[in-house]
């Protein structure tokens, strides 16, 4: 038992219950004295906290409001619509018609592709490079469970490994987009390979893992490009459909809309770049989508 050191008008309180009040007195007693046995904290009354007891719909509620909230502090229109679950069934994703290269069946090369094929109303966040580290672009991010892909040139990354970190820790995945951005068809296969595989191996040691994803950089590739991106473990080859700048936006398709499955550009970009932030960029692109109607997917959860 505890020693605690009391005054004399305590000590003759206790004596006195101890006397003239049998065992329930004493135990009183061993409470005031803060000397309660194992028994006693163990009956304490367990305190909750109250989002725990709210039911799925009142949860469902506070998040909503939460969202909403969380929308106007980072000047959106309205909140950003919720994606519904990752199907159960992926689809299977091919080459666009006129994207392949020769030999891609038969050689099972990674397909290059602009659209997820499905009948859901998503959209998917991708962002190339990592030049700007906007720790204000993470927060609104987080705020507003926006999930996005970013596809990383480590010469532009290696100073701050740790903000991307950050971004995975939120949920978000990072993929390869070479070591140092070349324009690979300008490449010979071997030089071609070592940008590829040598990105692969930077991000298994620094995030723990080899990505199975890789974005060309411009879009531009070869043959070879995709025969050394399979053999340094690449499955996918994802461009895009349509690109987010901080002040318009560019089109693939000549009828200048989003489609059910596109994918969205957009770059690691702040202020020596742009007329803007990429809080400003991401305003831009969620009140678009949101107002369309699309709510923003993550893109590993179909592939």
């Amino acid at each position: 038992m505890r020693a605690v050191v009391q005054n004399d008008k305590s000590r003759t309180h206790l004596r006195r219950l101890a006397l003239g009040g049998g065992a329930a007195a004493l135990a009183t007693a061993a409470l005031l004295s803060g000397c309660a046995g194992p028994d006693a904290v163990r009956s304490a009354p367990v305190r909750r906290d109250p989002a725990q007891a709210l039911g799925p719909e009142a949860r469902q509620a506070a998040e909503h409001a939460r969202l909403v909230a969380a929308a106007r502090r980072w000047g959106l229109d309205q909140a950003p619509l919720a994606p519904p679950p990752p199907p159960a069934r992926k689809p299977r994703i091919t080459a666009r018609d006129g994207f392949e290269v020769d030999h891609q069946e038969d050689w099972d090369l990674p397909p290059v592709f602009t659209t997820v094929p499905t009948d859901r109303k998503v959209v998917f966040l991708t962002i190339d490079d990592g030049a700007e580290k906007d720790p204000r672009f993470l927060a609104m991010m987080r705020e507003l469970n926006v999930p996005y892909t970013a596809f990383l040139s480590d010469y532009l990354v290696k100073d701050d490994y740790a903000y991307f970190r950050r971004m995975r820790a939120d949920g978000n995945t990072v993929n390869n987009h070479t070591l140092h951005h070349p324009y690979l068809p300008g490449l010979s296969y071997e030089e071609q390979r070592d940008e590829i595989c040598g990105m692969q191996d930077v991000m298994k040691k620094q995030f723990g893992k080899a990505p199975t994803v890789f974005r060309p950089p411009y879009g531009n590739y070869n043959q070879d490009t995709l025969v050394a991106a399979k053999s340094c473990g690449i499955k996918y080859a994802p461009i895009w459909n349509e690109e987010v700048f901080v002040d318009h936006w560019e089109y693939r398709e000549d009828d200048q809309r989003m489609r059910r499955g596109d994918i969205v550009l957009t770059h690691f970009r702040g202020r020596d770049d742009w007329n803007g932030t990429m809080v400003d960029d991401m305003r831009r692109f969620l009140n678009k989508v949101t107002r369309e109607g699309f709510a923003v997917a993550r893109l590993e959860d179909y592939l």
